[in-house]
Order: C-alpha cells, then sequence, then structure tokens
C-alpha cells in the first residue's frame, strides 16, 4: 500500500455531497444561538442590558459572562474571556449569546441586547503599541521576544565585501476555508456535553472546555465529522465553549452557523510582519553574516504568537547555512484581530524576506540566483542558527537544481543562464525561483508523541481491522494515508480497515492537525498499534488489539539569551520556479507556469501530495497577488469574499510541474517527511523575483496589486527618463 495513490476514504461522499459536515446535524428540538460581537476594536463594558432580550419570542436564554464559570481561555495562554464583561479589545470579542427556537428569532432578539462602551484607544499597529496597556502582564503590549546569538555578527559584517541591509513587509491572511464556523452540542444520556464541530484537534478542544465549565475531563465529548478546511485557523477556539454552555443551560440540543462576516471577523489570521535584514557576503557570494529583526502583529490575544515567533529561530535566514547570525523577535498586542497559526506558521513570512534579500545580493555580486543559493544552502552536516544539526540531512541542492533544469534553465561551466522570453509591446514575461524549509512537529521542547488503537476481527485470518485515532482530516487526505499504512502492515486492502475518528469517548489523542505532523507522527503511531494488534493476534487473542504510542525525539528550548537549542526532529525541502506574464499597462500580473520540486521524504500517496502542493501554491499565490486584508483602526473593512478577493479557477497557474523527490528522513515511517505546509512558501518570493526580472522593478512587500505595479513601473521609467537626460 505504501506508495500507491489510493482513492481518498471520503471522496465519494464528498463528491456526492452525502458528507455530514458540523452545520448539518440537526436533532430533534434543537435550539439556535446567535452571538453579539464587540463591533468595537477597544472599548470598556459600562453595562449590559438583556432585559428587553428575555421578552422577545422564542427566547429561551441569554448567556453572558455571568453565565461562565470559568471565563477564560486560550491554547497557550488562558487570557481571552469567553464572553467580555469589562473591556473588548478587538471587534470580533464576544459579549453575549442569544439562545432561541429559531435562527432568525436569534437574530431580531441580538440586534435589542444593549451594551452601554466607553471607547478606548485603539492600538492599531506594533510600531504604535506603546498605549494603552492591553493585559495586565505584559508591559509595553509585549507578547512575547525571542533573541538569537550565533558567532560574532558584527565583526563578520565590519569584514564583508558586501553589506546589503533592506525591510520587507507581509500581510494578514484570511484563511478563507470553506466550511465556516458551525456546529451542534447537546447533553446524551450519560450526562455527557457532547460538542459535534470542526476543529484540528478534538482534545485540545475537549480539555478548553471542561476547563471553562468547570467539569471533569470525562464529562466533555468533542466529536468532529468531515471538515472543510482549516489551515492553522482551527487551532484555537471560536464557538465550541459557547455551544457547549448554551446545551449544559438550557438541557437541549443548541446548533449555531456563523456567516461569513462573522467568520472573517471572529478567527484568527496569518500575523502580518515588518522583517529587516541586513546581510554580508565575501567577493565569491558566501553569505558570512546576518542581523535580523521581527516584528509581529499579535492582534488582542495571545493565540499561538509567542509559539510562531520561537519556531523563527531556526528559519530566521531561510534555509541558509551562515556562521554569524544576530536575531531579535517581537510579538506585539495590537486591538487588531488576533494573529495566528496559517499554514507555515511563520515561516512563509521569514523565506519571503530571505529569499528576496538573497536574490538582490546575488544581483549586486553579480552572481545568478541559482549559484548563490547552491553555495550558501545547508547541506548534510550543516548546522542551523540555534546550532540544532539537520535531522536526516538536506536535499536542497538537488531540488534547487533539478527545479532550475526543469524550469528551463541551463547550466554552463560557472554559472546558470535563465530562461530568456520574448517580449510583447505590451506584456513582459519573467523568471523567478525560491526555496524553503520547514521542521515537522513543534519541536523547541515541547513534549510530542501520537497514539492509536488497532482491533483485529476475524477467525482463522483476518477479516477486518478498526483503527482508533484522533487524527483530523482537514481535506489533506490524513485518514486515507494512515489507513494505508494500517492495511500495508496488517496485509489487508484498504476497503478492510474502518477509520474510528475524532472521537474524545472512542479515539485515542493523536495531536493536532497541524506542523505537518500526522502523517510523520500519527502514522508511527499507526505503524506500531498494527505490529502490537498483529502480535495479539498470533497470541490467539480474538479480537486482537494493539495499543502504542509514538513519542518523539527529544527537543529542547531555546536559551533565553542564545536561542541555541535543539530545535525539531525533522525538516523538508522544496524549491519553486515560477514564470509570470506581467501586462506593462494595466499591472496585471499572470502566473503562466509554476515548477514544484520537493523532498517528501517518501510518498505514501503521491496523488494526495500532488494535491497539497497544488492547493498551497493556489493559496500562496492569493497572497502575494490578491488577498489585500484591508484594516482601518482596528475595524476589518473587507469582511467578505466580495472585497476580499481569493484566486479562483480563472486565477490559477497554467500548469503546476510537480516533482517528488524521496530523500528518506530517519524517524518517518517508511522515511516520511511532512508536506502539507512547505509547498506554500516559496511562491511568494518567486513571484516577487520574476517580477523583477519582467519589469526590472523591485517590490518588498505583498499582496502587489496591479496598481502598484503600474505605479513602480512608471517611477522606474521616469527614473530612466531623468537619467537620460
Amino acid at each position: 500500500m505504501i506508495g500507491q495513490s489510493v482513492v481518498g476514504q471520503d471522496a465519494r461522499s464528498k463528491v456526492t455531497g452525502e458528507a455530514r459536515f458540523a452545520g448539518d446535524y440537526h436533532l430533534p428540538g434543537m435550539l439556535h444561538m446567535k452571538l453579539k460581537f464587540a463591533g468595537r476594536p477597544h472599548a470598556q463594558i459600562r453595562g449590559i442590558n438583556i432585559d428587553q432580550v428575555r421578552e422577545c419570542p422564542g427566547v429561551i436564554t441569554v448567556l453572558t459572562a455571568q453565565d461562565v464559570p470559568v471565563n477564560r481561555y486560550g491554547l497557550i495562554l488562558e487570557d481571552q474571556p469567553v464572553f467580555c464583561d469589562e473591556v473588548v479589545r478587538f471587534e470580533g470579542d464576544q459579549v453575549a449569546a442569544v439562545v432561541a427556537e429559531s435562527p432568525e428569532q436569534a437574530s431580531q432578539a441580538i440586534e435589542l441586547i444593549g451594551i452601554e462602551y466607553q471607547n478606548l484607544p485603539t492600538i492599531t499597529s506594533p510600531e504604535t503599541a506603546n498605549a494603552p496597556q492591553l493585559h495586565q502582564d505584559f508591559p509595553d503590549n509585549l507578547a512575547h521576544t525571542i533573541r538569537l546569538r550565533k558567532g560574532d555578527t558584527e565583526s563578520a559584517l565590519s569584514k564583508a565585501f558586501l553589506v546589503y541591509e533592506n525591510e520587507y513587509h507581509t500581510p494578514m491572511q484570511e484563511h478563507a476555508y470553506l466550511e465556516v464556523e458551525a456546529g451542534l452540542a447537546y447533553v446524551d444520556q450519560q450526562g455527557r456535553i457532547v460538542v459535534r464541530t470542526a476543529g484540528q484537534n478534538p482534545h485540545d478542544d475537549q480539555l478548553q472546555i471542561a476547563k471553562a465549565l468547570d467539569l471533569p475531563l470525562e464529562r466533555v465529548r468533542v466529536v468532529y465529522g468531515p471538515v472543510g478546511g482549516a489551515f492553522g485557523g482551527r487551532e484555537d477556539i471560536s464557538i465550541q465553549i459557547v455551544l457547549a454552555l448554551a446545551a449544559w443551560k438550557t438541557g437541549r440540543p443548541v446548533g449555531i452557523s456563523w456567516e461569513r462576516r462573522e467568520s472573517i471577523r471572529g478567527h484568527c489570521k496569518r500575523h502580518a510582519t515588518r522583517i529587516k535584514h541586513r546581510w554580508g557576503a565575501d567577493e565569491d557570494g558566501r553569505i558570512t553574516a546576518a542581523e535580523v529583526e521581527i516584528l509581529l502583529d499579535a492582534g488582542a490575544y495571545m493565540y499561538t504568537s509567542s509559539s510562531v515567533l520561537e519556531c523563527l529561530h531556526s528559519t530566521c535566514v531561510g534555509p541558509y547555512q551562515i556562521k554569524n547570525v544576530k536575531l531579535d523577535g517581537r510579538a506585539v498586542f495590537t486591538n487588531n484581530v488576533p494573529g495566528g497559526a496559517f499554514r507555515g506558521y511563520g515561516t512563509p513570512q521569514t523565506a519571503f524576506a530571505a529569499e528576496l534579500h538573497i536574490t538582490q545580493m546575488a544581483e549586486l555580486l553579480g552572481i545568478d540566483p541559482i549559484t548563490i543559493r547552491t553555495k550558501n544552502c545547508l547541506q548534510e552536516d550543516s548546522l542551523l542558527p540555534t546550532g540544532s544539526g539537520l535531522p536526516g540531512g538536506s536535499s536542497l541542492v538537488e531540488i534547487i537544481e533539478r527545479c532550475a533544469k526543469q524550469s528551463g534553465c541551463e547550466k554552463t561551466k560557472d554559472k546558470w543562464l535563465l530562461p530568456d522570453f520574448e517580449s510583447l509591446p505590451d506584456q513582459r514575461s519573467g523568471f523567478g525561483l525560491a526555496i524553503g524549509m520547514k521542521a515537522t512537529g513543534y519541536g523547541f521542547g515541547y513534549p510530542e508523541g501520537s497514539t492509536a488503537k488497532i482491533v483485529l476481527n476475524g477467525g482463522a485470518k483476518i477479516e477486518q481491522a478498526e483503527l482508533y485515532t484522533g487524527a483530523v482530516d482537514v481535506g489533506q487526505g490524513a485518514h486515507t494515508v494512515l489507513v494505508q499504512i494500517a492495511a500495508h502492515e496488517l496485509g489487508l486492502r484498504p476497503e478492510q480497515v474502518e477509520i474510528i475518528p475524532c472521537d474524545t469517548s472512542l479515539s485515542l489523542d493523536a495531536g493536532a492537525a497541524a506542523a505537518s505532523r500526522l502523517t510523520y507522527f500519527a502514522g508511527n503511531a499507526v505503524k506500531l498499534a498494527a505490529e502490537a494488534a498483529m502480535k495479539d493476534w498470533q497470541d490467539e487473542s480474538r479480537p486482537a488489539v494493539g495499543e502504542a504510542r509514538w513519542v518523539s525525539p527529544v527537543t529542547t528550548a531555546p536559551d533565553p539569551e542564545t536561542g541555541a537549542c535543539i530545535d525539531n526532529v525533522s525538516y523538508s525541502f522544496a524549491a519553486q520556479a515560477v514564470k509570470v506574464d506581467v501586462d506593462m499597462e494595466t499591472g496585471l500580473v499572470r502566473i503562466g507556469e509554476v515548477t514544484a520540486v520537493q523532498d517528501v521524504g517518501k510518498a505514501i500517496n503521491p496523488k494526495k501530495i500532488e494535491g497539497q502542493i497544488e492547493g498551497a501554491v493556489v493559496q500562496a499565490q492569493g497572497w502575494a497577488l490578491m488577498e489585500n486584508f484591508v484594516v482601518d483602526k482596528g475595524r476589518i473593512l473587507t469582511d467578505n469574499l466580495r472585497t476580499y478577493l481569493i484566486p479562483t479557477a480563472l486565477d490559477i497557474p497554467r500548469r503546476v510541474n510537480n516533482i517528488q523527490i524521496e530523500s528518506p528522513d530517519p524517524f518517518g515511517p517508511y522515511g516520511v517527511r511532512g508536506v502539507g505546509e512547505i509547498p506554500f512558501i516559496p511562491l511568494a518570493p518567486a513571484v516577487i523575483t520574476a517580477i523583477q526580472d519582467a519589469t526590472g522593478i523591485w517590490i518588498d512587500h505583498i499582496p502587489l496589486k496591479p496598481e502598484q505595479v503600474v505605479q513602480k513601473i512608471q517611477e522606474l521609467r521616469d527614473k530612466d527618463s531623468n537619467a537620460v537626460e
């Protein structure tokens, strides 16, 4: 089964519409919930009047902070109220909820809740975040800081042949998953609160619900069905606690489904960043030193900002070996929507800056962009900026050269020749290449593992297997791949393996669908559970049962002064080359062709990986060229998919050439490396580089809108005209 493109477990049900998502569940007597959002970025709550609401037709109850036993929650830091009762810190804060007999009655009643606010000064950006202080224990609104010191950066820069510095900006990005936040909660016959919803780890949800309601863990059951996309945006709580609270208080089933505007306002975004680089190089193009400053907009609450920032210890200079590195990073609280997990977990932002920086240095040094990368990229025995080695080594040279050749570059004795495209009067074409790396797993000292159980049924021979796992399939195909691993180990066909996933009363904790970790971590657990079940079968047990936990190799937390640590257990690498066409009159940029080369370690299901790569390319294209998330004084102006534009079928690249290299990882099952996030990372810098190749203009920010391209082209023309005069 390993290496076979088995059809997805959920393919038929999704294609036919039979799949039941969280908002599709209904129970007799079900009530409906509507939430009251703050609607303003920063204010003190002077009073909440719900008297009129209680008298509205169909209203069963109104919930506020007084109804929540422990009115705090958070994945990393419990700093956010379930319902705000003193201060609101961003416009998506939840203040109250109405539970009524129908959705219409709940929607009408929620408008009658009277809240008296006193507006407070709004912190609109990390650069202006001195006052007011948003959280008691965080002076200057510093949510988290990181520091890294490797070698003697100042001395190396003073001796460098070339020192180049620049500043880069990346925006927030909306996850735009197809399925909005929705769910159903009820109390079952055993007195448990059951929450049916969509997320990225049912066991995390269960823990946070139980804490907020001050209930034993066993009194809360979380069940996921199919999940209509996540990309990191479902790691944090949205509706789970308030749904459970409503069912607990009313004793009846309660359902909720957000509108798209509520979803965009109410869940986290990719962190907006400002990244400064000052690098030194010798005459041959070897990078000798790097100084890096990173500033993240954490938004109103911590969510995963501290973790995202910490992960940048190892990727602050991209996938390059540099002996001297100095890094200072800050995540700062503002009154914007919280920054949270999003595909790549901070690495796309650092890669955007590092890849543009090294390409611009290559231009100044007169070296082609491929040679400078192969000369400086991480090798088999390289050390990361943290001093950590590369578990499983590096295949970057092979990846870069394969990508260059496949995209039309030619290697001569001492350099690479880039493709030369024919120019038209109103259109220019250009070539760009970028590389990236991404860790698998949480790392940085987090005690990580994954658990699975397999039950074998039959008589003389195994007829059927049941696989119990908490691993969440958010569209990436995790369930299909885990079934393939079980079938392979047990000598069965995939259809003989029934997966029982994502039910905290049945399935074991596999960890989150995050950090490109499920095939790697949960796959190892399934493999071990299958081996244990086979041993039990051979011992004549019927049914035979095997349960196992795979524990990650040890990582360590960064030293607070130097940043030194054993950072991660595995890395994946990729390179992408693009051809773009730029309309010189309108500034419209179209991506013609993408060559994507990726080291997957071992492809369990090659077609699933191909889908991941193509999806990541399109999502990264949106981030680079289209997705302009506009916030004005803490208020989101692009709160729907008519004003916040994402790529459609008419916008995507004409072709994605998908090349999978297999360089086995020592700890991954069968040599697997993580694949879900890494193909997002190289595209944006490759596109910006290709635009420069086509037009001569360098851009240091995204998204790059057509009017900005036109403006830059005109500025360059004016500059050239003045030079001639």
